[in-house]
């Protein structure tokens, strides 16, 4: 190294510069050197970060499946005060263990299905990215009714879309049947206590004041600046037509008052898929089904295994011979199917099944697409709900008079229909919750339907 005192000569000088350039590029490596320390913990936290979304899910599902804090029915339960055998106590010891076991099997395999079918899909990122995402909610409306903090409502929408029909499936194609209307329409209620729930079914046939909406396109699922003229006397169909999922949810909260947070949209061309995905659905049949349009639907009678296009026709049969009733005993054959396509879904051979779930998830969410559904709400929901009986599910239809008027819609009952929502908003007993035939006229008045689940 030189001094910067002694005197300069050009000896001193190249040494100078020598300096300079060897200073030049310490403090070159050393940057370096800090990036790539950077980088490396970059590296290492997106390395933790799976691990970190796995621990989370983990503790959420455990949350879910957590065992209850006293013994179930089927557990084994310590007796008070009488003295155990060593032969006892180790049997005892051993069940214990084998409970255990089995609940933490269930917890690492509910974990390990849900982020991962081998690699095909790991994250709730990627569970996510696979709905499409319409807006659809307004939770700030004037139309709902106060209070209801912690209520959960879906508004469920089924499309008619004839978008990627099959000429087997007899109901027309995209060219024939222009646009998309809400087939079905279901309204599920949870309240904030999670004590019951409630699903409540609209005929597509009703007559509504239809609100003024957005013009919505169906095809690219997308609103336009345009906005539609309020109408009156019009089918309930016609506000998703016109207005889809945003139109068809300001009328909801406008009849209801109910805070709809959650909305969810199926095409039922593709629905079948989900059938065929988990290995068809068994519904019980009273009397075979044959419908003027779409042939014979159902053949046999008892419980009935059905698949993806025979799932399709069952609950989108309106004109069956024998059944004076149209949209009510349609809206009963969807009701019993949801549940069964429920019940099969949530069956512990569907869920410790990677392929068969990946490929329900694959056509579920090909299928649907909505607003403010995701893995975090669906998670949050299965735990509120984890205590909640099975028969504590009622399937409801609006009330209606049960006749079509001279438009040829169906007429709502205003005054039932309102004590009804009115109950859902606070919390109180259902109008008619006493037991009550399953027939289409009960339904029609608004009476809760028997369910299967």
């Amino acid at each position: 190294m030189t001094d910067e005192l002694e005197p300069i000569d050009d000896s001193t000088k190249v040494r100078r510069k020598i300096d300079h350039t060897l200073a030049r590029f310490s403090a070159a490596h050393d940057e370096l050197a800090a990036e790539e320390a950077k980088r490396k913990a970059r590296l290492e936290r997106l390395a933790a970060r799976p691990q970190q979304l796995l621990e989370q899910t983990r503790t959420k599902l455990q949350r879910v499946v957590a065992p209850m804090k006293s013994a179930g029915p089927d557990e084994p339960t310590r007796a008070v005060g009488k003295p155990q055998t060593r032969l006892q106590e180790k049997k005892q010891r051993k069940v214990e263990r084998s409970v255990l076991a089995g609940r933490i099997s269930v917890i690492v395999i509910a974990v390990l299905v849900f982020l991962g079918t081998g690699a095909a899909w790991g994250t709730k990122t990627w569970f996510n990215s696979k709905f499409n995402q319409i807006a659809a909610l307004d939770e700030n409306s004037a139309d709902i009714a106060p209070g209801q903090t912690g209520d959960e409502n879906f508004l469920i929408a089924g499309s008619d879309t004839r978008a990627g029909a099959t000429a087997e499936e007899n109901v027309g194609t995209a060219s024939e049947v222009e646009g998309a209307r809400s087939d079905t329409v279901m309204l599920a209620h949870v309240p904030a206590d999670r004590k019951r729930a409630v699903v409540i079914s609209f005929p597509r046939d009703l007559e509504i004041s239809r609100p003024a909406c957005q013009r919505f396109d169906a095809t690219a699922n997308t609103y336009s600046d345009q906005v539609v003229d309020a109408a009156t006397k019009v089918k309930l169909n016609t506000a998703y037509a016109v207005g889809g999922p945003r139109c068809l949810t300001k009328w909801v909260q406008q009849l209801t008052g109910l805070k709809i947070n959650h909305f969810v949209g199926i095409d039922f061309g593709g629905f079948k898929d989900m059938v065929d995905a988990v290995g068809g659905v068994t519904v019980n049949v009273d009397k075979p089904i044959k419908d003027t349009v779409l042939g014979m639907v159902v053949s046999q009678t008892g419980p009935v295994p059905i698949s993806g296009d025979q799932a399709l026709s069952f609950v989108r049969a309106r004109h069956v011979i024998g059944d004076p009733t149209s949209d009510y005993g349609r809206i009963k054959r969807q009701q019993e199917f949801i549940g069964a396509l429920l019940t099969k879904v949530m069956s512990h051979g569907v869920l410790t099944n990677p392929g068969q779930l990946t490929d329900f998830v694959n056509a579920f969410a090909k299928a649907t697409f909505g607003d403010n559904i995701g893995v975090d709400q669906l998670l949050t929901l299965a735990q509120s709900m984890k205590g909640l009986d099975a028969s504590k599910v009622s399937f409801m239809t609006v009330p209606t008079t049960g006749e079509a008027n001279s438009r040829g819609n169906e007429v709502l009952m205003d005054t039932k229909a309102k004590e009804l929502f009115q109950a859902l908003i606070d919390n109180a007993p259902l109008p008619g919750t006493t037991p009550a035939p399953t027939n289409t006229s009960a339904q029609a008045a608004g009476t809760p339907a028997k369910t299967d689940q």
